[in-house]
């Protein structure tokens, strides 16, 4: 997903484009390609994955001679404004990479997209799980096919492991003490980053080393149901890992950039990486020599579950704007998209976790990470459940944990801001 380190002029030059596009995604620019020929616009937030979509999206059309598909990338920033004008005018795109569960919710609420139960076959044999960030949340409808899931661990340096004596820890105390041994080597233990670009990473953070601290999937229930609060003891407990960790985190960690930890790890300065899926790609590109391992973080003391857990989200969807001038061929699109085709392409070009059923990744760390997954997957509950209302509790989230690692609020506060920003709109059982 996360994918927010490139921020290019490619962006700029896609809104000029857009600002320009005629009716229906492209109608008029099909004539150019052709009068029988249609021309599909495909709107993105990725602007870095400009090539790999030109391969892939090439598969597709050698097989759909009579529809090109012209993508159209956005900085990741601006997409949600750009994309919720693009579909309540006619110039909007034919095809869009949708947001997941609240960030899919206003657009499905204004009628913009497309409904595809019923004429996507092949979504009946998604996994449920990835299938609830495609669907509307009252409605219970399915408005995109899922491309990809992001899933959360520690990407680690073998050699820096290997040349300091440690090895992949077992338990929690095994962790820490390998983050003091690292820090006495003048090495950082952990990169992470929290200054005023990075702050979404917190709560990635949080997740990784205190999912199984608060208790996963049934605390997520339990929540869900209103059975259980944010203030339990639990995910309090879960709050103050972060700042227990925080001296072995790079130093000033709220004045620390993104590019800052990409960069500390990448060069050997930092041990550890706490991080998704979506970061394996631009790392190993940085250094394709770099020798790199994963682990799940072990549960620390106190957790209600006891074995290690994977905590993952379906990424996002393509679905189909309610406007489109070219719907059938815009179906034909998501349908393939719906494919192992399609989902070996974007795995192999894009290192990514396809949400294809079926698809192998050829890439042994992706592999590690579906695996763990399947086996000891969790849900990132902030993401996943509390992004349907404002404030929503991802955002309140992570400016409250800045706060506490600049000492101005504890684990307490930042645990009861938000269950009261929450508790603004969100019903339990819904």
């Amino acid at each position: 997903m996360k994918r927010r380190w490139i921020a290019g002029a490619i962006g700029v030059l896609a809104v000029a484009l857009a600002a320009c596009a005629p009716g229906g995604g492209a109608s008029d620019q099909g004539d150019k390609a052709g009068a029988d020929k249609v021309t599909l616009s495909l709107w993105s937030w990725r602007v870095e994955d400009v090539k790999a979509y030109e391969k892939i999206l090439a598969k597709f059309e050698e097989s759909h001679p009579k529809i090109h598909v012209e993508f159209k990338p956005f900085q990741a920033t601006e997409y949600n404004n750009i994309l919720a004008t693009g579909l309540s005018s006619s110039g909007g795109p034919d095809v869009a990479q949708l947001r997941a569960y609240g960030g899919l919710q206003p657009l499905v609420e204004a009628d913009q997209l497309l409904p595809l139960d019923g004429k996507v076959e092949a979504l009946s044999g998604f996994d449920a799980k990835l299938l609830e960030g495609s669907k509307g949340h009252t409605d219970g409808k399915i408005y995109g096919v899922p491309f990809a899931y992001q899933t959360l661990q520690v990407l680690y340096n073998k050699k820096l492991f290997s040349d300091n004596g440690i090895e992949v820890p077992a338990t929690w105390d095994d962790m820490i003490a390998a983050a003091k041994k690292l820090k006495a080597a003048g090495i950082t233990p952990f990169a992470v980053a929290a200054g005023p670009d990075a702050t979404w990473t917190l709560p990635i953070t949080h997740e990784i080393f205190g999912n199984a601290r608060y208790g996963s999937t049934a605390f997520r229930d339990a929540l869900v149901k209103g059975e259980k609060k944010f203030t339990d003891p639990d995910f309090t407990a879960s709050v103050k890992l972060i700042k227990d960790l925080e001296p072995y985190f790079p130093k000033d960690v709220v004045a620390v950039k993104i590019p800052d930890v990409q960069a500390l790890f990448v060069t050997g300065k930092a041990a550890m990486y706490p991080t998704g899926t979506f970061d394996l790609a631009p790392v190993l590109a940085a250094d394709p020599s770099l020798e790199l391992g994963i682990f799940q973080v072990p549960p620390p003391p106190g957790s209600p579950v006891t074995t290690p857990v994977t905590p993952g989200w379906a990424d996002g969807s393509f679905g189909v704007n309610a406007k489109s001038a070219h719907q059938a061929e815009a179906l034909e699109l998501v349908k393939w998209m719906a494919t192992p085709e399609f989902g070996q392409l974007y795995a192999t070009e894009l290192k990514q976790l396809s949400a294809v059923p079926g698809v192998t990744p050829s890439d042994p760390l992706l592999a590690e990470m579906a695996k763990n997954y399947a086996g000891n997957g969790a849900p990132y509950t902030l993401l996943v459940n509390f992004r349907y209302g404002q404030p929503n509790g991802d955002a309140v989230f992570r400016d409250e944990v800045q706060k506490m690692l600049t000492g101005q609020t504890d684990p307490e506060a930042v645990a009861a801001s938000v269950q009261k920003g929450v508790e603004q709109w969100f019903k339990p059982g819904n």
